[in-house]
C-alpha cells in the first residue's frame, strides 16, 4: 500500500495522517495533478490517492478540489473543504493516537490562503506560513526533504519541526528567495485592468517564491495569471490562476474555467498545462474570461 499525493503543504499533511491511519508499506509517490489527468501515473491496486484527481485503479481516494468531484462509487472521502488533510482527518478521526487537530487548522489556513497582509509580506514572522513555502512542488523537486517533513510532523509539533537544522536552512533560503522573487514579479508582471499577468517564459529556470506576493503588489487586481514553461518539459506551458486574497471581487470559478483548458482545481485557485503550440489560442481565451469577470457556475 502506497500513498500518492502532491508535493505541497496540504499533501505533506495528508501523508502524515495516512501513515498513521493505514498500514502504508511503501514510500510516498509524489506527483502533480496534471500527470494524473494525463493518465501517466502508475497507480496500483492498494494505493491511496490524496489531494489529486481520482483514478479507478486506486483502493482509497481523498480529495477536496471542486473540479475533481466524481459521480461514481469509491472508497474514501470527498468534500469541498479548506484542505484535503481536513477531509482525511475527519474520516479517520478516531484512529489517531496523537492529536493532529492543530496541524489540520494550519493546513486549512495555508491551503485556503486565509492569510493576512502581514503574513504575506513577512512570512518569517509566522512559522507555519514560512514552513509551507519550503514545499515548492513542481518548481523544485526535493523528494527527500518532503519525506523528511512527513517524518518530522508525524512525531512533533510545528514549533519543534521548525528547530530541525535542515528545516531552518530551508526556511532561511525561502526568505532570501522571496526578496529576489519580488523584484522579478515587478519586472515580468503587467496589469490588464483587474487582471495581473506574470509571464516567466523567458526563464530557463522558472523563478519561485511567495505565491501570494503578487496580490500585495497589485492591489487593483482581483485575479492573477502566471504563465511559465513546464519545469520538466519546455514543450508544455503551465498556467496558474488565483483569486486575490485581498481584493476578493473575482466572480469566475477558475477551477471550472481551467477544466476547459486541460486543467482544473478550486473555485479560487487552479492551474492547467498544455502543449506549447496551444498557448496563443488558450492564454488569450483565459485572460478574456477573467476580464469579463462573469459568474460561470450556473
Amino acid at each position: 500500500m502506497r500513498i500518492i499525493t502532491r508535493p505541497d503543504f496540504d499533501g505533506i499533511v495528508c501523508a502524515v495522517l495516512l501513515f498513521e491511519a493505514e498500514n502504508v508499506t511503501g514510500p510516498v509517490k509524489w506527483v502533480e495533478p496534471n500527470d494524473m489527468q494525463r493518465g501517466i501515473v502508475d497507480v496500483q491496486q492498494g494505493d491511496i490517492i490524496a489531494n489529486l484527481p481520482f483514478d479507478d485503479r486506486c483502493t482509497l481516494w481523498f480529495d477536496h478540489h471542486h473540479t475533481n468531484k466524481i459521480d461514481k462509487p469509491f472508497k474514501g472521502a470527498f468534500k469541498i473543504a479548506p484542505s484535503a488533510a481536513g477531509v482525511i482527518f475527519n474520516h479517520y478521526k478516531d484512529k489517531f493516537k496523537r492529536d493532529y487537530s492543530e496541524l489540520i487548522k494550519k493546513a486549512d489556513k495555508i491551503d485556503s490562503a486565509d492569510l493576512s497582509l502581514d503574513e504575506v509580506l513577512y512570512p518569517e514572522k509566522y512559522g507555519v506560513v514560512l514552513l509551507s513555502m519550503t514545499v515548492l512542488g513542481r518548481d523544485e523537486y526535493d523528494e527527500r526533504y518532503w519525506n523528511q517533513l512527513v517524518h518530522l510532523l508525524r512525531k512533533s509539533k510545528i514549533d519543534q519541526v521548525l528547530k530541525d537544522p535542515e528545516v531552518k536552512a530551508q526556511c532561511g533560503a525561502v526568505v532570501e528567495k522571496n526578496k529576489i522573487y519580488k523584484d522579478l514579479l515587478k519586472k515580468h508582471t503587467i496589469l490588464n485592468k483587474h487582471v495581473s499577468i506574470t509571464d516567466f517564459r523567458a526563464f530557463d529556470k522558472v523563478p519561485t517564491g511567495n505565491r501570494f506576493l503578487v496580490y500585495s503588489m497589485f492591489p487593483e487586481a482581483v485575479v492573477s495569471v502566471k504563465i511559465r514553461y513546464d519545469t520538466k518539459d519546455r514543450d508544455r506551458v503551465a498556467v496558474s490562476v488565483g483569486h486575490s486574497i485581498f481584493n476578493r471581487n473575482c466572480k469566475v470559478n477558475v477551477g471550472a474555467m481551467l477544466s476547459a483548458f486541460e486543467g482544473g482545481g478550486h473555485r479560487a485557485a487552479a492551474s492547467c498545462r498544455f502543449a506549447a503550440g496551444k498557448a496563443d489560442d488558450y492564454i488569450p481565451q483565459i485572460i478574456d474570461i477573467l476580464l469579463k469577470n462573469e459568474d460561470n457556475e450556473n
